[in-house]
């Protein structure tokens, strides 16, 4: 039980530290689409979606590797013996790929920032800093510090923002209010840098690096592949529509996308805890875990999708301008739906992971990229920004699909049906009020959800969905 209390309490942590940065970057969105022209906000999304794009290939799949060949490693001289090899190679990858970047300078910035290689050029230093500082929160993520994990996520978050917020209210241009985000990475880099060298101090040695290349390598494709399925809409959008589109479109889906926040606890979780279960062979406690991350998963977004896809109007008429709410309200359910079945998807995964069978997911991850690309590519010139919108749906379920099926092979999918399908029907009855409600405005809007949010969960309580041990396991965490 004590098990599960910690659980149930890293997976609060952590699912706070990701509601306040989700929030961070929707407070963000109201002053900077209403300080700047919907192009110039567009360019601001590409800067976002670039810098999410570089760490998923110049990581080369080292910090998932290091969560799991070091989360069970209590010697910190063999720990550091693994950590600081990583560090150089992520570091050299890093760079060799930035430089990419600058060849290929003019090319980039015409496709993606209207021509403005400034702006690219500051893009590829926050890039690098985006790179070296997963692989030292990772580190935090491997020891299971959550709360240093999710303070430094925090302050790197809040700080961009809030210095970005402040040269955008002091009239500064774009080129001088994306130096906002640059300072929160850099401030966190050297926080973070600073405490491991005098936690771990420091040593180097190559000799398990071969093996875990092994293991990180097959992970790259998935890596960069999701994050093709992710985000590369938004440069295909650009390349089609220009940038104009991408700014009506990435408020609807950033709002959309909020749903994987709920996610990110058990995908940080799941994979530092599991191992050590697996490895001694205690199967029904890897099942147990994997059961309560889906069932917790689907509690929370199910509703928060329906709510969402309901209010997206609204909400984008309180937080952007009319031209971005009127453009982009459809594309929010199409995405939040998506997000469900990433994360079903992103909790799946891990038997296979779990198995050391990466090979497998990134074949699919190579395969649902192709697939996405193509939909893109087609679908957008004939109905706009929606095709994008459904072109991601279409590759997340096809992604969870396969997953399902190849996951089956080892164990059973951690699925509990009655549970599953009486939180559908709480959220369509909490839906169904809500829209027939139809708020406007953002006071009562939020009063609405308050609203919905406590007939959902009285619900959710009357049919039983959560059961008495799991309701005192979260009273006693309270």
């Amino acid at each position: 039980m004590s098990n599960y209390k910690s659980f149930v309490g890293r997976i609060g942590l952590v699912g706070i530290t990701n509601i306040l940065i989700s929030l961070s970057s929707l407070i963000f969105i109201p002053i900077i689409t209403k300080s700047f022209s919907t192009s110039e906000y567009g360019m601001w999304a590409q800067v976002l979606t670039t810098v999410a794009l570089l760490p998923n290939i110049a990581n080369l799949g080292l910090p998932y590797t290091m969560v799991r060949f070091l989360s069970s490693e209590h010697d910190k001289e063999k720990f550091k013996q693994s950590f600081y090899p990583m560090i150089a190679v992520t570091t050299l990858s890093t760079l060799a790929i930035l430089l990419v970047f600058i060849i290929f300078s003019g090319a980039i910035s015409e496709a993606l920032f209207d021509g403005n290689i400034y702006i690219l050029y500051v893009t590829v230093l926050i890039s690098f800093f985006a790179c070296i500082n997963l692989m030292l929160i990772t580190f935090y993520r491997t020891i299971k510090k959550m709360k240093r994990y999710s303070l430094y996520l925090i302050l790197q978050s809040y700080i961009g923002v809030f210095v970005s917020i402040y040269l955008t209210i002091k009239g500064y241009p774009l080129e001088i209010v994306v130096w906002g985000l640059f300072v929160g990475y850099f401030t966190v880099f050297l926080l973070m840098a600073i405490n491991i060298l005098r936690y771990l101090g420091f040593g180097f040695k190559f000799s398990t690096l071969k093996e875990e290349l092994a293991f990180a390598l097959p992970t790259v494709p998935s890596n960069v592949s999701s994050w093709v399925v992710d985000s590369s809409d938004k440069y295909v959008i650009s390349i089609f529509l220009g940038s104009a589109a991408v700014g009506c479109y990435s408020p609807g889906y950033a709002l959309g996308s909020v749903l994987l926040m709920f996610l990110s606890p058990f995908a940080v979780l799941l994979p530092a805890i599991l191992p050590e279960y697996y490895e001694k062979g205690d199967m029904d406690e890897v099942d147990k875990y994997m059961k309560y991350s889906m069932k917790y998963y689907l509690l929370l977004t199910v509703p928060a999708a329906v709510g969402l896809s309901i209010l997206s109007k609204s909400l984008l008429l309180s937080i952007t301008t009319f031209d971005i709410a009127q453009n982009g309200f459809l594309i929010t359910p199409f995405v939040a739906l998506g997000a469900i079945f990433m994360g079903i998807y992103g909790i799946t995964n891990n038997i296979l992971i779990l198995n050391k069978n990466t090979m497998i997911l990134g074949k699919l991850w190579i395969f649902v990229a192709i697939l996405n690309l193509i939909l893109n590519i087609f679908m957008i010139p004939y109905i706009g920004i929606l095709g994008a919108a459904i072109a991601t749906l279409m590759s997340y379920i096809f992604a969870f699909i396969v997953t399902a099926i190849k996951s089956k092979e080892y164990m059973d999918l951690p699925f509990e049906h009655k549970s599953s399908l009486k939180i559908f029907i709480s959220a369509a009855i909490m839906g169904l009020i809500v829209y027939l409600i139809n708020p406007t405005g953002i006071v009562n809007i939020i009063w609405v959800s308050i609203l919905g949010a406590l007939i959902y969960f009285i619900i959710i309580f009357a049919l039983k969905t959560i059961s008495k041990k799991e309701i005192n396991m979260i009273k006693s965490f309270l």
